[in-house]
């Protein structure tokens, strides 16, 4: 499932050190920011084209397409021998994870995506807007026979893993599209409404809530789009309001925060090895803090903005930006092991890059005016990059790219 397991802990096994070919690619017919789940051989991703694809892992060879009516944005999650998603069309699917068959579907109140007047500064300041910057769905988590996750209607579902049918849910007040993490039957997730939740997961009955920053002006400062990682008694979260949060899971008090000076942190962090790492958004850093209390041990300065969480398997870290680079790094020596760049940005990085490497937002980007930063967001994901998070399967990593590609590198 996405980040791996129930914890989101982002560590997996097998490891990629050294750098040596492009096994394979898999082209689809639009954006990918799915995460893949790769089981007993099969690769399973979403796609803007709407579909849901499992490929085979050694050949790339698609075994089979479950068409939505809409855009498959969540990451899969694979038990029970389905495949569990969601997508744009509002509603959330179990497929047969062998032959792509409809198992059922449940329909959500509506998906859609964060949406406030002013957003970001834009103009015109009193019209509502959708976040182009919203672009994941919750994606599933799979414990004790059910299937849960969270949806634009400002829900979060418990579901019958088997049937589909409902067996709670859970009202937030707004947008819900992190993805749960379960550890010790508690469900921990954000919502944009500015609140990160605790809940019963057998129950659906809440048990704590802790509050993060508001932002009543242009609602940049504000939302939780992280998903949470729990290990060790903590739940590490980051937040749009450029904090990223260390919780007591028991109790939701807070253990520590670190601030990121204005920058999201639109990534999942990993905790390993007494260290939490994770990246932000427009300061594009990877951090490396002291898991106990939150102390900066070290950071890593990228150039383009991250949102694909990283992940580690062996003694490697994953990185996968904006710019269309995947970098791997040594955690020994915290220096660059190897690097891939997808063919969307070798095509078209260049023309949106300063010559110091960082984004020329002027460029994609005419104005302030709501309408062009749509249109400058569409231009700037031309570059190929990597919403998606890299995932490593024995001597495989995996990571999709907004230019409708899906590597298979070794």
């Amino acid at each position: 499932m996405f980040r791996n397991d129930l914890a989101h802990s982002g560590v997996y096994s097998g490891a990629v050190s050294q750098f040596h070919t492009v096994k394979w690619t898999f082209r689809t017919h639009g954006q990918i920011v799915s995460s893949p789940a790769v089981v007993d051989g099969t690769v399973y991703i979403g796609s803007g084209d709407g579909n849901l694809y499992a490929i085979d892992r050694q050949t790339s060879v698609q075994r089979w397409a479950f068409r939505t009516q809409s855009r498959v944005s969540s990451s899969p999650a694979v038990a029970n021998g389905l495949v569990y998603f969601g997508s744009y069309d509002g509603n959330f699917y179990a497929v047969n994870a062998a032959t792509g068959k409809l198992q059922w579907k449940f329909q959500n109140a509506g998906e859609r995506r964060f949406s406030a007047p002013h957003l970001h500064g834009s103009l015109p300041a009193g019209e509502i807007m959708p976040d182009p910057f919203d672009v994941y769905l919750s994606s599933p988590a799979v414990w004790n026979g059910a299937v849960y996750f969270g949806s634009g209607d400002g829900n979060i579902y418990a579901l019958d893993a088997l049937s589909g049918t409902l067996k709670w849910k859970f009202k937030t007040g707004d947008v819900v599209h992190a993805s749960p993490a379960i550890s010790d039957g508690r469900l921990f997730i954000g919502s944009w409404d500015s609140y990160f939740y605790a809940i019963d997961a057998s129950t659906g009955r809440e048990i704590w809530r802790f509050k993060t920053g508001e932002d009543h002006d242009i609602h940049n400062q504000v939302g939780i789009q992280s998903s949470a990682t729990v290990a060790n008694g903590l739940v590490v979260f980051g937040c749009r309001d450029s904090n990223l949060y260390a919780l007591d899971a028991e109790t939701g008090k807070q253990r520590w925060l670190f601030n990121n000076k204005g920058s999201w942190v639109i990534t999942s962090p990993i905790v390993h090895d007494g260290k939490v790492y994770f990246a932000t958004s427009d300061t594009a850093q990877l951090h490396i803090l002291n898991f106990d209390d939150g102390r900066l041990i070290d950071s890593i300065r990228f150039r383009w903005p991250i949102f694909g969480s990283p992940s580690i398997a062996g003694n490697t870290l994953y990185v996968a930006g904006q710019d269309g680079k995947l970098v791997a790094i040594d955690l020994a020596t915290r220096t660059t092991a190897w690097t891939f760049q997808s063919e969307g940005s070798r095509a078209n990085l260049a023309a949106y890059s300063k010559p110091d490497g960082g984004p020329r937002y002027e460029v994609a980007f005419a104005s302030d005016f709501y309408d062009d930063i749509v249109a400058g967001v569409a231009r700037i994901r031309s570059v190929g990059q990597f919403l998606s998070s890299p995932v490593i399967s024995g001597s495989l990593v995996f990571v999709a790219a907004t230019d409708g590609n899906l590597y298979a590198l070794e």
